[in-house]
């Protein structure tokens, strides 16, 4: 997965001064983003504060690796099968 180049902090910021009044455009081109990221952003981690942000990453994360290990399991699991029915 790419590592955005902003910060959750800087995220929120732009998401602060876009509700404060500030013109998206003008903002993203102040920022150097696509305005599609912009909307991202706002669909995303609108209405929460940097905490909320960080705890919504660390459970992402957390799932990520679950699923791997989920799929790892599996794949032990059909390997054994398929070694079984193949001796009997």
């Amino acid at each position: 997965m790419k590592k955005s180049r902003f910060t959750d902090s800087q995220i929120m910021a732009v998401l602060k001064r876009s509700e404060g009044g500030e013109g998206v455009p003008d903002l993203c081109r102040e920022i150097g983003i696509s305005t599609a990221t912009f909307y991202k952003w706002r669909a995303k981690f609108g209405g929460m504060d940097v905490s909320m942000m960080a705890r919504m990453k660390e459970l992402e994360d957390e799932n990520r690796r679950l699923k791997k290990m989920y799929m790892d399991e599996k794949l032990k699991a059909e390997i054994i099968s398929e070694a079984l029915a193949k001796k009997g």
